[in-house]
């Protein structure tokens, strides 16, 4: 190496830096204790800003484009240097290069669930997780905050104290954001919305701004979910339609009770007694919609089936005969109170004067003629 090559390499005369990675925040130029010449050539690119410190202070701060250093577009750092009527010789100085562009798919999540409160369902847990597209937007204040004499950067050594920052805030937030349980899980655009507005002002301090945030889900316990759902129904479907359903499923459960009868009654009580309940609370002004719109009709009980009879007539089984035409058969003595009957649900035949439901047959029917 001659003398020459030996001195050109004692001077910086092009600083560029061309970034190859993807999570690279800051770059500082290196030099190794080379000078910068006079009317260096310096090359800021898209997406990148170039930060001057001499000797720990921050002094210009270049945006994209291509500049000749000079007196002229170094002023901080020639009243540092005092450069009072230009310089010709090389000087010293760092050059960092920050990038300025979009970080993105950085990730955040709750390490532990969050205990939130319900006027409805009480305490309840959740847990969060979701994305963020980071960026520098001062980078004097990232440097100086932040980054501090580090030579090279990354999202990675920032990203556990700022997924720690989100957490926090989002914790905080959520908590006064006074959303009902249900928002957490049906408004995720709009709780990102809040967050993101929310958490702005604290990453601003580092110089860093959030300009994507985006919470991808909500996870909480599955008996609040069922609520959830049971709550959303409500408000959808037919106040009446529902009580049936629900004294339908009473009684169901009541048929497969072995106590029988008494459990079919006990469950047809509790179905009605909960829909009386249902229909009081949406009494009070919460009326399902399809109510409001048009309220339905009351709509009457199935008419039940008419009781009917066999019966023994001179020794043969005849019928069956309902109500009306026992009644015809009593007066001509055809049917007496003697007379063998049976109907569906009884187990054997008996004597029609057994039977509670046909004593009102023989009460109308006159007595035989006395001495007939």
């Amino acid at each position: 190496m001659g003398i020459f090559d030996k001195l050109r390499n004692e001077f910086i005369d092009i600083i560029e830096w061309t970034d190859s990675s993807n999570d690279t925040l800051v770059y500082r130029f290196e030099r190794h204790q080379n000078e910068i010449k006079n009317g260096a050539k310096l090359t800021v690119r898209e997406g990148q800003m170039a930060v001057f410190v001499n000797e720990g202070q921050i002094a210009d701060i270049f945006e994209p484009g291509m500049y000749t250093l000079n007196t002229e577009n170094l002023p901080i750092l020639s009243t540092l240097k005092g450069w009072k009527y230009g310089f010709n010789s090389p000087f010293k100085a760092e050059v960092y290069f920050v990038s300025t562009r979009n970080i993105t798919a950085q990730k955040w999540g709750t390490k532990n669930p969050i205990t939130l409160s319900d006027n409805r369902f009480g305490m309840f847990e959740i847990r969060a997780f979701g994305t963020y597209v980071l960026k520098v937007d001062d980078p004097k204040v990232f440097l100086r905050e932040i980054v501090g004499t580090d030579g090279h950067f990354t999202t990675e050594e920032i990203a556990e104290q700022l997924k720690s920052l989100i957490v926090t805030r989002f914790t905080d937030a959520a908590g006064e954001a006074e959303f009902p349980v249900e928002a957490f899980a049906s408004n995720l655009n709009e709780l990102s919305e809040f967050i993101a507005e929310a958490i702005g002002p604290d990453f601003a301090e580092y110089g860093i701004k959030i300009t994507k945030f985006l919470v991808e889900n909500v996870s909480m316990p599955e008996e609040i979910k069922k609520e959830i759902f049971e709550l959303s129904r409500l408000n959808a479907i037919d106040l009446n339609k529902l009580a049936q359903m629900k004294a339908a499923k009473a009684m169901e459960k009541a048929a497969e009770n072995p106590s029988g009868t008494a459990g079919a009654g006990m469950g047809m009580g509790m179905g009605f007694a909960m829909a009386n309940q249902m229909g009081n609370a949406f009494s009070q002004g919460q009326q399902p919609q399809a109510q409001q719109q048009q309220p339905s009709q009351a709509t009457p009980p199935p008419i039940p089936p008419a009781l009917t009879f066999h019966v023994v007539i001179n020794g043969q089984q005849a019928g069956p005969y309902d109500m009306n035409t026992l009644k015809q058969m009593a007066s001509q003595n055809q049917f007496t109170r003697e007379t063998l009957v049976w109907r569906e649900g009884m187990a054997n035949w008996a004597a029609a004067n057994t039977l509670s439901e046909l004593d009102n047959i023989f009460g109308s029917v006159p007595p035989p003629i006395p001495g007939q």
